[in-house]
């Protein structure tokens, strides 16, 4: 006997059967309730969502010989029922538009049209992949389209509907099915896999019905080729054995690595999958999967249902979570998408895969701007972990002990006039910086004193300078600066700020020709709110990109 293939084998039979499709199997169902069935319907979607089975279980309702009338409920069981689920019954006629595709063959269709049915209700004529009709076949199935006898029914399937003519798709019913869900995959394969009695490992079932990509026919046509390895109990490493998955466990490992900041470690973990056969494409694929999860479950929390993972995986993910920011993962993201097709048409496709690894690993965390400006106008230093190259951690260390144990001090007698601070104004700086940390420090090195009256310090910022002005004035920095200052100086000191005048022109309208690239990046570097932000990072620009 021959063996039947698991999507032939357990194909939906009724509309409660179907799988993923329940909006449009109920309108079909409440058509019948209420004969208001089409005369012809459009399903389009992507390959293996219900399209074609669908039209057979309406053609099945529709037919039926064991009820008088349409029914919702066909019983699967007569001839005519059993003759639609093979494909050879006289009065439903498939037809694959690929091959069929003439417009003689359409003519021959419409010739027949006129016929009534052999022994059922209506004469159905299902074309699959109906886009591949010639325009000319299409303006020949026009008329009988438009005025069918009432014994023909149409139904046609695409995959790509933008490709049916409008005049055809406005004389259509037409019915998108959607992809079906990772979690719906799932549950039908464990299902299966339970009326086949094949033992399996728990975890094996959701990475199988991801790779399924939305499709039900390609979930059960790799289960079959996990089946046909002749393996139990399934497990999770046959998907890397027989399908070329990448190991999810090795993936974890080489994210984990990233995150640590570990450079050997990174280029190991890409070494353990490439070793295994895993080409550099799937591994970007596998990196911009997970890390969308990571960035899901950093955003909403770790029982998210926006993430489709078992119950260990979402331990596992919100472990790694904690290494990133949601900043780092976007730009990973979209880093790895621009890597995709780079990797995919180099000669060199290792070495920029791990180039670019490297570069995550090797980098900062990423902060938003918005956010970056916010904890500066606070006073207090962003939270930003720094990633040391190899051979430079102990070196670092070495120098934060030295900048600890050896504060810079300004003069602490009373100042007598403008010059005295001048003079000593960068170790001023430097004593605020230590103190109210590097965005007061920052934003301040903006400023010289200016006057110096009464006890008043007066603070010059250039007219450009604004934005750095109105961030020291605000949350409280003022005080604080008085504080230390008086403190230091030994005496009553207050702060006032003021911009310089008449350093800064009314613009005027540019007849100068377009700015080069280099002119763009000095006004980017020179812009205050660009600087606040370098300064308050102790950063260095490495690359400008303009957004399109």
């Amino acid at each position: 006997m021959s063996y039947t293939v698991l999507a032939r084998k357990y194909r939906s039979q009724t509309f409660d059967d179907v799988i993923g499709q329940d909006p449009i199997a109920q309108t079909l169902k409440n058509a019948i309730k209420t004969d208001r069935v089409a005369h012809a319907y459009l399903f389009s979607g992507t390959r293996g969502v219900g399209k074609t089975t669908l039209a057979r279980v309406l053609a099945k309702a529709l037919n039926c010989l064991a009820f008088d009338e349409p029914t919702t409920k066909p019983c699967c069981k007569c001839d005519s029922c059993v003759a639609v689920n093979v494909g050879e019954d006289i009065d439903v006629i498939e037809i694959d538009g690929a091959s069929n595709n003439r417009v003689d063959e359409i003519r021959e269709l419409r010739e027949n049209a006129i016929y009534r049915p052999a022994r059922s209700r209506f004469k159905i004529y299902i074309i699959d992949e109906v886009h591949m009709l010639t325009v000319s076949a299409f303006n020949a199935l026009l008329k009988t389209l438009e005025e069918p006898p009432s014994h023909i029914k149409f139904i046609f399937a695409t995959t790509e509907p933008n490709k049916v003519i409008a005049t055809i798709q406005s004389r259509c019913q037409r019915f998108d099915f959607s992809n079906i869900g990772p979690a719906a995959i799932a549950e039908q394969l464990k299902a299966i896999l339970g009326w086949e009695k094949i033992k399996y490992e728990e975890d094996l079932v959701l990475p199988l019905a991801k790779m399924a990509n939305g499709s039900m026919r390609d979930g059960l046509s790799l289960l079959d080729r996990l089946i046909s390895a002749g393996v139990e109990p399934l497990t999770v490493q046959l998907l890397e054995e027989f399908l070329g998955q990448p190991n999810s466990e090795k993936i974890w490992n080489l994210i984990g690595q990233i995150g640590d900041s570990d450079a050997a470690g990174t280029l190991t973990a890409i070494e353990d999958l490439i070793s295994v056969g895993i080409s550099e494409v799937q591994i970007v694929d596998s990196l911009i999967d997970f890390m969308r999860d990571l960035m899901v479950v950093k955003s909403t929390g770790v029982e998210s249902e926006l993430v489709i993972l078992t119950g260990e995986q979402r331990k596992r993910a919100g472990e790694l979570a904690e290494k990133f920011d949601v900043a780092a993962l976007v730009y990973s993201i979209a880093t790895l998408e621009k890597l995709r097709w780079s990797v995919k048409n180099s000669d060199t496709s290792r070495a920029l895969l791990e180039a670019s690894l490297l570069r995550f690993a090797l980098s900062e965390h990423f902060l938003n701007v918005d956010e970056l400006l916010s904890q500066l106008k606070g006073g207090s230093a962003p939270a930003v972990k720094k990633k040391d190259l190899p051979g430079e951690a102990q070196r670092h260390r070495v120098t934060e002990a030295r900048a600890i144990n050896s504060e810079p001090r300004a003069a602490s007698h009373e100042p007598r006039d403008v010059k005295s601070i001048k003079d000593n104004w960068q170790d001023t700086l430097r004593l605020i910086t230590s103190k109210l940390g590097p965005g007061t420090g920052g934003l301040l090195s903006s400023a010289v004193p200016a006057r110096f009256e009464d006890g008043v310090l007066t603070l010059e910022f250039d007219a450009s300078a604004r934005v750095q002005m109105r961030m020291a004035e605000s949350n409280g920095r003022v005080e604080q600066i008085e504080s230390l200052l008086s403190n230091e100086f030994s005496a009553p000191v207050r702060v006032k700020f003021e911009t310089a005048a008449g350093k800064q022109k009314p613009a005027e309208p540019s007849t100068s020709p377009p700015r080069t690239g280099s002119q763009k990046r000095n006004e980017l570097l020179n812009d205050p709110a660009v600087k606040t932000v370098i300064m308050g990072l102790d950063a260095t620009i490495t690359g400008v990109e303009e957004s399109q």
